[in-house]
């Protein structure tokens, strides 16, 4: 029987201290994010809390990519703000609980194979943008309230020692990996900054400088909305881009940790636990969310490779939220900073800096292109999007100019196209420019054996060589047909009249 709960992976090696370790970072990296992300969205902290805790506990457990984090995401946040100020929080419970039965639908449908489809241009083009959203969300931390109620840049000694301890988080966190690997250099580098802190007694912003984060177990909650045609189609249009941009995000994060780990997660699934876990989010008060790829780097960088740093990850933050907020509450922020920059830095795609020049200028101009709408508009979902279309176009561009024809006469006076490359709807042009319709006998075989039909436009584009030949009154004739070529063929033969040679001794390979 398949084990559906397999927390304990035997097909790898893994180190429960590590695992545990690591999930404990995770939760007090989680803790600021959570907060800052429900503000953007213009809810509570404990919203924000609420979704990281159930989000991380139901992918941990149900998700199909063991060591990838889940929670409240900026992402998310930015798409049900509108929704937040126009109709109140309980809007956006029900919104996510929509977008989940979205996501399960999705997974259900095993949609998460079209995840695929996504060049590796736009991939660069997508961490690279996060990298710099993650470094850029980071100079919050370097700006302090002034009398005006108006947020201003740090300056003198306060802005010294921000920096140093942003410095000294970062020196741990690089250097101590090179002398041992026993405890995950992130959470050391918290723990060392946060007792200077406190030791020394430095002036310094905390996390409690933000927001408290003490509540309780996450309350059960059917949202209080009108349960009706009208709620239905103000939620409607904001579920679906919450569950495709949740889908895009946490699919892509999924992918990156395959290449990371060497191993291969199932997006299907993660879809289905996507789905489940906004659910969940949405009866317990959460906003939602989606896989976050800065909290699953530093799960990844510091050796966690199954499901329990998730699950240690996600109750942690509850013991937090509810026992040991007074304590999380005087952790310095300088000390999450510094662990995010390296995160960041860690993100970006160095090796595409690299390729400049070097890869082609479509690749280049895509990764660049999402890179930039993903830093500026925050939208994963649309970055993405225009990154895929403008690779299909550039792909069905270069396609549609290597159409080729080569010609000759046989013994009978029978002349012959051999077609190479596909006909399509970008090559039907060239294609039609390659026959001397006035020129050739009255026997014409066009050869597909090196070729393929492969849409509408390309039956269109035979119809009208046909009908150019039968105005001069010459026969065509098909040879080499693929199977799939000629069921196209079949299926439109209520607007195309073709001649096709059958030749039972040939066979076209055709992708399964």
């Amino acid at each position: 029987m398949k084990k559906v709960l397999n927390l304990f992976s035997r097909s790898r090696q893994f180190s429960t201290m590590t695992e545990v370790f690591s999930g404990l970072t995770v939760a007090l990296a989680l803790i600021p994010e959570a907060i800052a992300f429900a503000l953007i969205a213009g809810l509570s902290p404990l919203t924000g809390l609420y979704a990281a805790f159930v989000v991380g506990l139901v992918t941990s457990i149900l998700g199909g990519r063991p060591g990838m984090i889940s929670g409240a995401t900026g992402a998310i946040a930015v798409v049900i703000v509108s929704l937040a100020k126009s109709h109140g929080v309980e809007y956006i419970f029900a919104c996510v609980i929509l977008a989940g039965v979205i996501q399960v639908a999705a997974g259900a449908l095993k949609l998460g194979r079209f995840i695929r489809l996504v060049p590796h241009s736009v991939m660069f083009g997508f961490v690279n943008g996060l990298a710099i959203v993650i470094f850029m969300s980071q100079l919050a931390s370097f700006q302090v309230t002034g009398d005006d109620g108006q947020s201003q840049w740090m300056l003198g000694e306060d802005l010294y020692l921000m920096l140093g301890l942003v410095l000294l988080t970062m020196a741990i966190i690089w250097g101590l990996p090179r002398f041992s690997r026993a405890v995950p250099a992130s959470l050391v580098a918290i723990l060392v900054v946060t007792a200077l802190v406190l030791g020394f007694n430095l002036d310094t912003k905390t996390v409690g400088d933000i927001s408290s984060i003490a509540g309780g177990f996450p309350p059960f909650h059917v949202p209080d909305v009108p349960f009706n045609l009208e709620t239905l189609m103000i939620i409607l249009p904001y579920s679906f881009i919450v569950a495709g941009v949740g889908l895009i995000e946490s699919l892509l994060t999924l992918n990156l940790i395959d290449e990371m780990t060497g191993t291969r997660g199932k997006s299907n699934r993660e879809s289905i636990a996507q789905g489940v876990a906004n659910m969940v989010s949405g009866l317990f008060s959460g906003m939602g969310g989606c896989a976050m790829i800065g909290q699953s780097l530093i799960n990844i960088s510091a050796g966690a490779r199954t499901r329990i740093s998730g699950l240690v990850a996600s109750i942690m933050l509850l013991i937090f939220v509810m026992y040991g907020a007074p304590y999380i509450e005087q952790m310095p922020m300088a000390a999450l900073t510094g662990l995010m920059i390296m995160v960041a830095i860690g993100t970006f795609e160095w090796a595409s800096v690299r390729a400049i020049g070097r890869m082609p200028f479509h690749d280049n101009l895509v990764g660049f292109l999402v890179a930039g709408i993903t830093v500026l508009l925050h939208n994963l979902a649309l970055a993405v999007l225009i990154g895929v279309i403008i690779s299909a176009l550039v792909f069905a561009w270069e396609n549609a100019k290597r159409i080729r024809a080569r010609k000759y006469l046989d013994d009978e006076g029978v002349k012959h196209y051999e077609i190479y490359g596909p006909l399509f709807f970008g090559s039907v042009q060239a294609f039609g420019e390659k026959f001397d319709v006035a020129g050739d006998p009255d026997n014409v075989i066009i050869d597909f054996r090196e070729s393929r039909v492969s849409d509408m436009s390309g039956i269109e584009a035979l119809n009208r060589i046909t009908e150019r030949y039968a105005r001069q009154g010459k026969k065509i004739r098909l040879r080499h047909l693929s199977p799939d070529c000629l069921r196209l063929l079949k299926n439109a033969e209520r607007i195309i009249d073709v001649d096709i040679i059958e030749d039972p001794t040939y066979r076209v390979a055709v992708e399964l």
